[in-house]
């Protein structure tokens, strides 16, 4: 019987905490986290962002492709890839929400101002700039190539759709995940929400004031084990174990005040695992510092895990990164799983009484073999997804 299990065979990041897989684990372990003001554009807003330590593109309109292709490049070294196994049968799946649709700032300007710059110029950068398929070209891979665009669980939707190409036997290999770059647009747009902090973010804490902005990339490699021992190496511990996705239809920016959809999602996504709750080892929470956004998913963890589970945000370290946070939280739930800790979670210090949880304060060895990463999004988008290691 063939082994439906779909591995995780390598790992890729760059965020504000660094660029790679171990130079992440050091941040970490120090507990860093390093947020400034916008130095990649100028702009009269003073909120600090986190910005990753990349060096502003030659190509300033595709830096979410640079970014993806440092992450991407990584996770295919770790699982020893070779390149003449990148084919028809390799596919490419990413979230994203600024790369080719944000970021020809150039092109609206000249256009607002009634300027004669060519529209086939900007709408040729468009299509030439899709996330998925660029990565697709520059290693070769000639299976499906699908960017997807559901605001910030766009990362966390292209891992689970990944997850479904190999299980169905489409692909043998995906490389999967979300990338984002700091810009203009949403850093304008969710200033406009009146969302963003004016200091470093707190998720979680009864003083939380609102959001920072963060970029970077997060990419895995699944594979399948007929695609692994075909290449000769040895099956990975890690996994992809389930998926779930649900939409609450409720506000265009504002959650469901139940976190109805949320409960449904992560629901979805233990049983695609067969994974009870209390096998969680943690839970990696979207978290992003805003009022209503911790406290209804505070609620919901609250109603599925109790106050046992470990529960952390990682967007202390790094901002919110948009269409790259599910890609990005997935890595460090993989690794958190791999070194059996969790960091603390950055700005947290006082309980909220309104929250039934509170996240990890100090750096906490886990017990398990599974863990969850939550996504909320606007327009009412849930997803979750489950990562297990084999025991040791």
């Amino acid at each position: 019987m063939q082994d439906s299990t779909v591995y995780i065979s390598g790992l890729g990041v760059v965020s504000a905490l660094g660029t790679g897989v171990e130079t992440t684990l050091c941040a970490f372990a120090e507990g860093a986290a390093q947020a400034g003001p916008v130095t990649l554009f100028e702009t009269s807003l003073t909120q600090p962002v986190f910005a990753a330590p990349w060096p502003p593109s030659a190509r300033p309109s595709r830096r979410t492709f640079d970014l993806c292709m440092v992450a991407a490049r990584e996770a295919l070294d770790q699982a020893g890839l070779p390149r003449e196994r990148i084919g028809a049968r390799t596919g490419v799946c990413l979230g994203t929400t600024v790369a080719c649709q944000l970021n020809d700032l150039a092109f609206y300007t000249a256009y607002k101002d009634r300027a004669a710059e060519p529209a086939m110029d900007a709408v040729d950068r468009y299509l030439n700039g899709n996330l998925a398929e660029a990565v697709a070209r520059t290693i070769g891979a000639a299976g499906p190539a699908l960017t997807v665009v559901n605001a910030c669980s766009s990362g966390a939707d292209a891992i689970g759709t990944a997850l479904n190409w190999i299980r169905q036997g489409l692909c043998d290999q995906v490389l999967a995940g979300g990338a984002d770059e700091l810009n203009r647009i949403p850093l304008c747009g969710f200033h406009s929400l009146g969302i963003m902090s004016d200091n470093v973010c707190r998720p979680f804490d009864r003083d939380r004031r609102g959001l920072n902005l963060g970029e970077g990339a997060g990419v895995l490699l699944l594979e399948s084990a007929r695609s692994i021992q075909a290449r000769g190496a040895s099956l990975p511990k890690l996994k992809a174990a389930g998926y779930g996705a649900a939409g609450d239809a409720h506000h265009l920016t504002a959650p469901r005040p139940d976190g109805a959809g949320l409960e449904e999602a992560i629901r979805i996504a233990l049983r695609d695992a067969d994974r009870a709750p209390e096998a969680m080892a943690f839970v990696n929470a979207h978290g992003t510092a805003t009022p209503d956004n911790d406290r209804v998913e505070g609620g919901v963890l609250g109603r599925v895990f109790g106050d046992a589970t470990p529960i952390l945000s990682t967007k202390g370290y790094t901002g919110h990164t948009l269409g790259a946070a599910g890609g990005i939280e997935a890595v460090f739930t993989a690794l958190a799983l791999r070194e059996g800790w969790i960091p603390a979670s950055a700005g947290f210090e006082n309980r909220d009484p309104d929250i039934p949880v509170a996240p990890v304060t100090q750096r906490t060895p886990i017990a398990g073999q599974t863990a969850l990463s939550t996504s909320l999004a606007f327009g009412g988008n849930n997803a979750a997804l489950v990562i297990a290691i084999d025991a040791p």
